[in-house]
């Protein structure tokens, strides 16, 4: 029995085994002309195990790339593609930076402090007014979504003019932000009227039910007399 352990390191694993034989097989060839031909059936094969590559603009480029990638780069035919380098397939990216941003109101998101930075910034006085009707709809939205009291359109308004430090002063009258548990609330309402009328039906059913089973049983024993 033939153990992965004894066998050579799959490159692409993707492709699977009977693949990569193939490749090693190719690189034995010594006429070019029957190599490149190979080579060629080798990536229709290659095109047909991983069809999701089609999507790519230039799927072909990617997969001869990858049948160099599998030959550890040792392929030598006259493809239609440059071959590529080890450092350019291997190549590893760039660290992302980590964000260090002190953000005191982290609850708004950042978004919001973009916004209010952009709205302090304009010295257009209506487009400001319109960046601090904005900013306080989606302080509203945000109380509604973390909170269960009631937004105010006063406590909106005082905690944008400390946040802008008494820049921006919020309209209040707006757009109402309907609260989720005013709708809870209403859903309970009409689930205990639901509740008194269905015992009401109860009631009335037992009711009915007992003058028939009254009126039956009287009729059973005039019969039986």
């Amino acid at each position: 029995m033939e153990y992965n352990t004894s066998r050579s390191k799959l490159l692409m694993p993707e492709y699977g085994r009977n693949v990569q034989k193939m490749v090693e097989y190719l690189l034995t060839i010594e006429d070019p002309k029957v190599r490149l031909r190979n080579a060629e059936a080798l990536i229709e094969l290659m095109t047909t195990l991983a069809p999701h590559l089609k999507t790519i603009e230039d799927y072909k480029h990617k997969l001869w790339d990858h049948l160099y990638q599998m030959t550890d780069f040792r392929l030598n035919v006259e493809s239609p593609y440059p071959p590529p380098t080890r450092e350019q397939i291997l190549k590893k990216p760039a660290p992302l930076p980590y964000p260090n941003s002190n953000q005191r109101n982290k609850h708004f998101g950042k978004n919001f402090t973009g916004l209010l930075e952009k709205a302090l910034a304009e010295p257009d006085p209506e487009r400001r007014q319109g960046y601090t009707q904005a900013l306080g709809y989606y302080m509203k939205l945000a109380y509604s979504n973390w909170h269960r009291e009631p937004v105010h359109d006063d406590m909106i308004k005082n905690e944008l003019a400390e946040l802008s430090k008494g820049l921006l002063v919020y309209e209040t009258g707006g757009i109402r932000i309907p609260i989720e548990h005013r709708h809870q609330q209403g859903r309970n309402g009409n689930a205990n009227g639901n509740r008194k009328n269905f015992k009401n039906n109860q009631g009335n059913r037992n009711f009915n039910g007992g003058g028939n089973y009254n009126k039956n049983k009287n009729k059973f024993k005039n019969k039986n007399k």
